[in-house]
């Protein structure tokens, strides 16, 4: 399984350049600074990827939950109409669609609320990661510092002193593509009896929901 995006931001986040220096066994760690550097972009350029799907998600989910909200006060008022013109089969259909209008409601608003959870999450991971890129720069602007004077004291000597070996882990790998892990649960198989009595017996509860419904608005309009 993929590390998640969480873990690599954390990872980016929890590097530095003083874990490169001792790791560096080549004779460039300037280099590797620079795309250590370059890489803390691209993972940027990912999350914003990632936070514009979200914010569009819950673009969408607002649009369809205010959707269903007005038909279902549409709904309403046809239903009244109807039983006004003694049309209760047509009151019993409308109140039957109501039903499934208000099933979708609390699905509709829990997946605005983790949308914007997700949405302050990834805004939280980009300023991280904008803070670690610029000290990441300062920390850079010290190695140079540091190796011209370096030099300086080295006279006749045209070569970099060695630095160590290897690239730290937390900041060299940053990868391109983020993947959603999910997965589907399967439940249990159900004797074709069994379903279709359960099936009635949802029908017979869904018939005595739009009967009390249709009940309750006729007590209304009565009084």
């Amino acid at each position: 399984m993929s590390e998640g995006l969480s873990s690599r931001v954390g990872r980016i986040i929890s590097g530095g350049l003083n874990a490169i220096l001792d790791a560096v066994e080549d004779a460039a760690p300037e280099a590797i600074m620079d795309q250590s550097i370059r890489e803390i972009d691209d993972a940027i350029e990912e999350v914003r990827g990632e936070l514009g799907k979200v914010i569009a998600a819950k673009h969408l989910a607002n649009k369809k939950l205010s959707d269903k909200n007005s038909e279902h006060e549409d709904l309403s008022d046809k239903t009244e109409i109807a039983l006004a013109e003694g049309r209760e089969d047509l009151a019993e259909s409308a109140v039957s669609h109501q039903l499934d209008i208000e099933a979708q409601i609390p699905v509709l608003e829990q997946s605005i609320a983790d949308a914007a959870e997700r949405e302050r999450e990834l805004e939280g991971y980009v300023a991280a990661l904008q803070a670690r890129k610029r000290e990441m720069k300062e920390e850079l602007q010290r190695f140079r510092e540091a190796r011209d004077a370096t030099r300086m004291d080295v006279s006749g000597q045209g070569t970099e002193p060695s630095v160590g070996h290897g690239v730290s882990k937390a900041t060299k790998a940053f990868e391109r593509v983020m993947e959603r892990q999910g997965g589907v649960a399967l439940g249990d198989m159900t004797a074709p009896k069994t379903a279709a009595q359960l099936q009635e017996l949802e029908a017979l509860a869904r018939k005595n929901r739009v009967n009390e419904r249709l009940a309750a608005i006729k007590t209304r309009l009565n009084k």
